[in-house]
């Protein structure tokens, strides 16, 4: 482990006795709670087509913890299959009682990837709530295709069979690999923000986000740029004819209740 991952642990363990039992818990008392971030569409039907399903730990007094103060806990302890079906189980819950926003992203550890009944899960609660599988769209970070392709590859086909979506998370974090969208066919792909905070600022930047909206164009899967801050940015994004934008000058993250109809 490393220095960074360290710290985060002992700032989120800081008050808890036993961690196991405090997550399960805080699962098993629904101590979670759901924001989300909608993601706008900026060409053709403009508007806000779906969003970002986001995880908070409500606390003393209600205070909000975000998810860096507990998400390192849960994937210490291998929890983070648990915490995604809470997140899944919430966000149906919230489509089935009706909502403004007829799609709803939800990020996947590599954990849940790797847990072989999460894809029968899936199917049990769209079935329970008779929630159309297209409502839902997961999010798999690239890291973690690179991590565990082999479970992304079978979690994606499972997740594609029952006509979920998938969308690729962080593409070009590190270097941009076209590689993780041949095996795994999915709709959209999300640029990471280290991209597209230096797209006015670097022509690397620039030029990177042109070949891939070049590729997405060639395989006709939707391109989203995330982190978006600054009016600016999101006018380049417009020129360069960039599908969806996310981010706090899109959008700020709010209760996911304001969603409902």
């Amino acid at each position: 482990m490393d220095d960074k991952f360290l710290a985060k642990m002992d700032q989120a363990l800081t008050g808890w006795s036993d961690p196991v039992a405090r997550l399960r818990a805080a699962l098993e008392k629904d101590e979670f709670t759901l924001y989300c971030q909608p993601i706008r569409a900026l060409a053709g039907q403009q508007g806000y087509p779906m969003a970002e399903a986001l995880v908070r730990l409500r606390e003393e007094e209600n205070a909000l913890l975000p998810p860096g103060e507990f998400l390192p806990v849960f994937e210490h302890y291998r929890m983070m299959a648990q915490l995604d079906r809470w997140v899944l189980r919430s966000v149906l819950r919230c489509l089935r009682q009706g909502s403004k926003m007829p799609r709803f992203t939800i990020n996947l550890a590599a954990q849940t990837l790797e847990d072989t009944t999460f894809p029968e899960y899936l199917a049990t609660e769209l079935k329970a709530t008779g929630v159309p599988a297209a409502s839902v769209l997961f999010e798999l970070d690239e890291l973690d295709i690179l991590a565990v392709p082999a479970a992304a590859a079978r979690f994606a086909a499972d997740a594609k069979k029952l006509g979920c979506g998938l969308m690729i998370d962080g593409f070009g974090r590190r270097s941009v690999s076209f590689a993780p969208l041949k095996t795994l066919r999915a709709d959209f792909i999300k640029v990471d923000g280290s991209i597209i905070r230096k797209l006015l600022k670097t022509e690397s930047a620039d030029a990177k986000m042109k070949a891939i909206l070049r590729v997405g164009e060639a395989i006709k899967m939707g391109v989203v740029a995330e982190c978006v801050e600054e009016q600016d940015v999101l006018l380049r994004l417009k020129a360069l004819g960039t599908g969806y934008a996310q981010g706090f000058g899109v959008y700020r993250p709010h209760a996911i209740e304001s969603m409902a109809r």
